[in-house]
């Protein structure tokens, strides 16, 4: 049952995180005059260090130190992005649809593998 809350917590986070990222985009190229890659980049590290910090907080609520997390939260995000890069990417070869649907499937993965190694890695409390 925690693990279902927990799950449904980080879909909440996610949300907001999607929402922040949009917006912060949005404000540094349409208010600020920032080129994409620029707002692009900013949206998400702003969208990743709320998702750190919601996740960290409320999801897990974990007691692990926030520097030793963050390594751990920065590092399972690469992994995970390299890995849905390498299910995109095969999908693409090996399914014969629109390459969007594509994207759609490694997000979802993404997603999934994201959350259980935030779970138990990341996050993980090593107290009993």
């Amino acid at each position: 049952m925690e693990t279902i809350k927990q799950a449904l917590k980080y879909g909440l986070v996610g949300v907001g995180n999607t929402a922040i990222t949009a917006l912060v985009i949005w404000v540094m190229m349409k208010l600020f005059g920032f080129s994409d890659v620029i707002s692009n980049v900013t949206g998400y590290v702003a969208g990743l260090l709320n998702s750190f910090i919601w996740n960290k907080q409320w999801t897990f609520k974990s007691s692990m130190g926030w520097v030793s997390s963050a390594l751990r939260f920065g590092l399972v995000f690469v992994v995970c992005y390299l890995m849905q890069l390498g299910v995109l990417l095969y999908l693409n070869k090996h399914l014969a649809i629109d390459p969007y649907y594509n994207h759609l499937i490694a997000m979802a993965f993404y997603t999934v593998i994201n959350f259980v190694m935030n779970k138990y890695f990341t996050f993980k409390s090593y107290e009993k």
